[in-house]
């Protein structure tokens, strides 16, 4: 996570860390009104309240509700300044921390408690003075998850949410249908001996050079004097409790929902798994709209990236954060002028907005349906080709398969892994890096396609057919879809991840969407490769839990290339550009 601009924290040194911050509770924000919401066990929630300035203020209204476990009163989340940017427009708004986090009362467990203490928590909106009854929530990462905490909870008040870079599976290792699963962040366990310890937050970071990987984790609890539950039940051996006590959300009564994705977040493949499957749910994909941004996880936005003046970056300038505030909460707002107050017609609000990376419009585009209309598929095949003298170019996206059937190959080191790109994948866009250097390294496979003659803009869905086998029990495959400038330079447009369990598989791989154009002279290029680290778990080579491993084997991997298996790249594209007949399917 990013410092705050003016953060509430201690740090305290010991022996086995250079520091760790410990944040506690902001002071309540003058214009708060502070309450403690009594949950159905007795369990009181530190609740904040802000009501508009004007006359409104003294009839009741909507509410927007925000329940997150980052202090309500402090300036990660900054909600102060939120609360009166919503207020402004005559909501009322309610700002909650989560039970057993800053100054509420009861455990600190992550994600388990949250659909009875939302169901109660809009119980006692609907009796204030203040209130008429309707009530809706927004929010960002965990407090998207906690409104649909409360869609599960059933409660008729909740009428419409506004769920940003976040997912109902959110902090799973998600399986998947074909029996491979995600692999699994390094910061899944990282953010429950952080922020799910106690009421506190302990900011630090493990030394990913330890072996076994564990083991900063267990000194930092031995340090502290606690340990984290929520740690303990995930770890060794995972605990599965049940997030949805009153049934998935999806199964309850279909809300409104205005989805914010953002291109470069990294939590978002939980998010487009929700809304692909909202999609083939009749009930609810009449209640879904979308808003898909060029923003990471953090909402660094592309067009400002990478963010080397502090006066620019808003987690650390308090000017910027307010720039910010328009672009991040009136789409909300709008949409909650509609549904919350029947302000317009549904009919008024595009069902799809989204951002083009690299096209030359500055607004949104917009669409009934996304893929948008007239989106048609594109394949690409993975091809060898011969390496140019620098070693740049091993092999070929081609929209033809080769002619003759070969494999590629390449290792993975535990002890030399692939480096992951950024320091904080949760703000990818504030440093926005290059990443064609990733390309001279040995154990990256590389394939390119032509240089583009004509712009191709890319809307949709990305994914990769591949057979592949490994000389390990199992192995981890990452595969990254970058855009080539003619200088050289490369950048992110997609990518994907997956956990393989057995040493041979066939199998699909999603690269989630995008929405990207491809400037004339501009070529697309793969990265396949086996490890991306620290972001995600090292794969030790070996069958050990890999927070556990202290030994390591490296293991060559091996992909199909032509006939009826080979490796291929299916895109989706609203214009093919250079692409000829045979890529389009």
């Amino acid at each position: 996570m990013n410092a705050p601009f003016a953060p509430h924290a201690s740090s305290t040194p010991s022996a086995s860390f250079a520091y760790f911050e410990t944040v506690t509770p902001a002071p309540v924000d003058p214009s708060a009104l502070p309450f403690k919401v009594r949950m159905r066990d007795g369990v009181r929630l530190a609740t904040d309240v802000y009501l508009p300035d004007s006359q409104s203020a003294d009839e009741p209204g909507p509410t927007i509700l925000v329940r997150l476990p980052y202090d309500k009163s402090g300036t990660y989340a900054a909600l102060p300044l939120i609360a009166r940017h919503l207020t402004g427009r005559g909501y009322r708004v309610a700002v909650q921390d989560v039970r057993g986090k800053f100054r509420s009362e009861g455990e600190t467990l992550l994600f388990v408690n949250e659909v009875h203490d939302g169901y109660d928590t809009l119980e006692w909106i609907t009796h204030q003075t203040w209130s008429d009854g309707i009530v809706g929530m927004w929010g960002d990462s965990y407090y998207g998850y906690t409104q649909w905490a409360a869609v599960a909870s059933g409660h008729r008040a909740l009428r419409a949410i506004a769920p940003r870079v976040t997912g109902t599976e959110l902090g799973q290792v998600v399986e998947n249908p074909d029996g491979t699963r995600d692999v699994e962040m390094g910061i899944h366990l990282g953010y429950m001996a952080t922020h799910y310890v106690g009421p506190d937050t302990y900011e630090w970071e493990p030394d990913p050079a330890r072996r076994p990987l564990i083991a900063p984790f267990e000194e930092f609890f031995q340090t502290l004097g606690r340990r984290s539950p929520s740690f303990d039940i995930a770890f060794p051996q995972e605990v599965r409790l049940r997030r949805w006590p009153e049934g998935h959300p999806f199964d309850h009564r279909a809300v409104p929902v205005l989805h914010t994705v953002g291109w470069y977040d990294n939590c978002a493949p939980w998010h487009w798994r929700d809304i692909e499957e909202l999609t083939r749910r009749p009930d609810w994909a009449n209640q879904q709209y979308l808003l898909i941004d060029a923003i990471d996880h953090e909402n660094y936005h592309l067009k400002g990236a990478p963010y080397d003046d502090e006066s620019t970056d808003h987690a650390l300038s308090e000017d910027a954060f307010r720039t910010l505030l328009p672009g991040y909460l009136d789409p909300a707002l709008d949409f909650f002028d509609v549904f919350l107050r029947r302000q317009g017609s549904p009919a008024d609000l595009p069902r799809v907005r989204w951002h083009l990376v690299h096209g030359d419009e500055e607004d949104f585009r917009t669409d009934a349906v996304w893929p948008p209309t007239g989106s048609q598929a594109l394949t690409l095949h993975l091809a060898p080709g011969a390496a140019a003298p620098d070693g740049d170019t091993p092999g070929l996206l081609s929209p033809t398969p080769p002619a003759d059937l070969n494999t590629a190959i390449w290792t993975h080191d535990p002890e030399d892994p692939v480096p992951s790109a950024v320091p904080n994948a949760f703000a990818y866009l504030q440093t926005n890096p290059r990443l064609h250097d990733w390309s001279k390294r040995g154990d990256i496979l590389v394939f390119d396609a032509e240089p583009a003659a004509s712009p191709l803009d890319l809307a949709g869905p990305v994914s990769l057919d591949l057979a592949l086998t490994t000389t390990g029990p199992s192995t981890d495959l990452f595969v990254k879809l970058l855009d080539v400038h003619p200088d050289g330079e490369a950048e992110l447009v997609a990518q994907g991840r997956v956990h393989i369990d057995t040493p041979s598989r066939r199998l699909t791989l999603p690269l989630g969407h995008v929405g990207y154009r491809l400037h004339r002279g501009h070529r697309l290029r793969l990265h396949v490769h086996s490890s991306d680290f620290p972001e995600f778990v090292l794969h030790p080579g070996t069958d050990e839990n890999p927070w556990l491993a202290t030994h390591t084997n490296m293991t060559t991997q091996q992909i199909q290339l032509g006939g009826n298996g080979g490796a291929r790249l299916k895109l989706t594209a609203t214009s093919t550009g250079h692409l000829d007949d045979a890529a389009r399917s």
